[in-house]
């Protein structure tokens, strides 16, 4: 049935780890924007942001990859996304054209109208009403939350999504030490630096266990895939979850990995 909302027209930026691995987390960001009077609608162009080959240092690659999202995306009054890291690529891709490109201006015109979800919904479409829907929600855990790096430095993503949790019933936040401290994923960061990477996420799950939280939140995928494939090889009882399943009341479904551990355990 189509979105006859008279709201902003938003084009998801869907994410590769969302299409992926998690596709419960586009769902529950379109429910979000729809609930906030958005209508919604997802480019079938889109492809990558052009990170991968961007931090390796592939910057012809990312101008093509930036090409195509930018053509998939016009017209749109926003772009949105589940990720601060893939949301803050898209403010880069003004950098990969010389200002005489036509696609220079196409470009920093995409990067103003791009946001990460928790920031749209806090500091463009905030409303008593969006509010009285978080209030209808219920969340009985005891939850931390990590800055993702992206997110937190980019984009400046600190308390949109701790104010929105903040509206939910029966959610306790407790902080972690270290809560803006990398988890060590870093995209390419982790392959190419694997010892590094490996002590910095045992650092973070150490703090999170530390709080006794029932579950870790978070705002990109590439960080809480991390974060929790290290909790289940450590053997820690903590769920990890991205913030819009929350925000959205889509809790129902198994945290992220648990779903393909429980199977592996049984073979």
């Amino acid at each position: 049935m189509p979105n006859t909302s008279s709201g902003p027209r938003v084009g998801l930026f869907v994410t590769c780890l969302a299409d992926m691995f998690r596709p419960s987390v586009a769902f529950a960001t379109v429910k979000l924007l729809e609930q906030a009077g958005c209508t919604v609608e997802v480019p079938e162009q889109q492809t990558c942001c052009g990170q991968p080959a961007f931090n390796s240092g592939d910057r012809k690659t990312t101008a093509e990859i930036a090409r195509q999202t930018i053509d998939a995306f016009d017209g749109y009054e926003y772009v949105v996304g589940p990720s601060g890291s893939c949301i803050g690529m898209l403010h880069q891709h003004p950098d990969l054209f010389d200002p005489a490109d036509p696609y220079f201006l196409q470009a920093k015109s995409l990067a103003a109208r791009s946001h990460e979800i928790t920031s749209f919904l806090f500091d463009v479409l905030y409303s008593e009403a969006l509010e009285a829907q978080l209030k209808q929600l219920q969340f009985d855990h005891k939850v931390t939350y990590h800055d993702s790096c992206a997110g937190l430095r980019e984009l400046g993503i600190k308390q949109q999504p701790r104010q929105l949790l903040s509206h939910v019933q029966g959610v306790e936040l407790e902080e972690m030490d270290e809560a803006e401290t990398c988890c060590g994923f870093g995209g390419t960061f982790c392959v190419k630096y694997p010892e590094v990477s490996n002590r910095m996420v045992s650092n973070k799950t150490d703090n999170i266990s530390n709080t006794g939280a029932h579950t870790v939140l978070g705002g990109d995928l590439g960080c809480l895939l991390n974060m929790a494939g290290k909790l289940k090889r450590e053997g820690k009882p903590v769920e990890a979850r991205h913030i819009v399943e929350v925000l959205a009341g889509m809790t129902d479904t198994p945290a992220i990995g648990e779903a393909d551990y429980n199977l592996a355990q049984q073979l």
